[in-house]
């Protein structure tokens, strides 16, 4: 008995039940006879609002890639507007990442469509809920009719909280309130007779799969944040690029060059680390500040290597995730990609690493750096 009141689960789906069986009983039979007819043409529109928002995001989906790959998205120049480059960034997100694309397009679609047929399905309500006035709101039978429709509604939502319980125990499995949750007798209850025979394979299977895949995408939508805040290339650095890559021709030739200017020129700022590592202290620094001062953390390095290489005519972007700490362990890194046309493939560098060996482009550079993606995947 201690075990079952001891969890909270138990109480807030108990307390649903019990604060609608107490609304029942003071608004009668009538007026809990229309909250309950209310409540499940609520759920009802809901899931067929969501169902048909599904539709038109997955039909509008394959037509919005079609206009969007037809379209040559250039990338802005250096001295574009900060909307120039925000949308570049966010249309080419939208072509790229399909699981994005769709989200996008159904959180676009749901709102009208939630709103048109809410609205036709209240009319279609309040009609068919003038009968229910006839009903007694008051006097002994009126209170026990309204206590047992309020119970009745009251065991409709604390079912629908079960289930997005039972959603959030599907995605983290090993979360700080999964072991409440499950130790629950009348979530379990709900779990075994109603939710995982009719939807439980969905929310166990697919749903991790489909939001951790919308995680990696959006992480990697995260990632080119870079390209909007770094949009602005400083001109000392811009200049020092073009000398640094001045009568090289190929993009390899420039990319290195750059690598190894950015590797040698830069001090690593220990003093930094130590102050978010110790004492969860950050200071954000711009390409400007990092070439000026010539010293950063990795994710500075990266972000002047990238404004430096589109500065060479170059596409690089930024990379975060897990960086090898050459004791067996891993911790917090950032690195770049640059572009290289000839053999049309994206290349691997780390110029915080540069004077520590040969880090551009090396055999084995995934096993000591793990991309945020790769991460979510393990």
């Amino acid at each position: 008995m201690n075990e079952f009141l001891a969890s909270g689960t138990t109480v807030l789906l108990a307390g649903i039940v019990a604060v609608s069986f107490l609304q029942g009983i003071w608004r009668g039979a009538s007026g809990s006879a229309a909250g309950l007819v209310a409540f499940a043409a609520g759920t009802l529109l809901t899931l067929g609002s969501l169902a048909l928002a599904a539709w038109v995001a997955a039909y509008a989906s394959p037509h919005v890639y079609g206009w969007l790959a037809a379209r040559d998205w250039q990338r802005p120049l250096p001295e574009a507007s900060f909307a120039s480059q925000l949308i570049y960034t966010l249309a080419t997100g939208l072509r790229d990442l399909p699981l994005t694309r769709f989200a996008v397009l159904f959180l676009l679609a749901y709102s009208p469509i939630r709103a048109a047929l809410g609205f036709i399905g209240g009319l279609i309500v309040k009609i068919g809920a003038l009968p229910l006035r006839l009903l007694p709101a008051g006097g002994l039978f009126g209170r026990a009719a309204g206590g047992i429709l309020g119970a009745a509604l009251g065991a409709a939502r604390a079912t629908l909280a079960a289930v997005l319980l039972y959603g959030y125990c599907a995605l983290f499995p090993q979360g700080p309130f999964t072991g409440d949750i499950e130790r629950s007798e009348p979530y379990r209850w709900l779990a075994d007779r109603i939710i995982r025979p009719a939807a439980g394979h969905v929310l166990e299977t697919r749903l991790p799969v489909l939001t951790g895949a919308l995680r990696e995408e959006l992480r990697e939508l995260w990632q080119r944040r870079y390209e909007v805040i770094d949009a602005e290339i400083p001109p000392d650095a811009a200049e020092a690029a073009l000398a640094i890559t001045a009568g090289l021709e190929s993009d390899e030739e420039k990319a290195r060059a750059l690598y190894r200017w950015v590797g040698t020129r830069i001090a690593y700022d220990h003093a930094k680390a130590r102050a978010w590592e110790e004492r969860g202290e950050w200071r954000e620094q711009t390409p400007e500040e990092t070439f000026r001062t010539r010293k950063g953390v990795c994710i500075d390095y990266a972000r002047l290597y990238a404004v430096m290489a589109r500065a060479a005519g170059l596409q690089a972007r930024v990379v975060t995730g897990l960086g090898s700490d050459g004791r067996g362990g891993f911790g917090p890194h950032a690195w770049n990609e640059v572009y290289l046309r000839e053999p049309d493939v994206w290349v691997p560098l780390d110029a915080t690493w540069a004077q520590a060996g040969d880090w551009f482009n090396p055999p084995d550079f995934d096993v000591t750096h793990i991309r945020d993606t790769e991460i979510r995947k393990a």
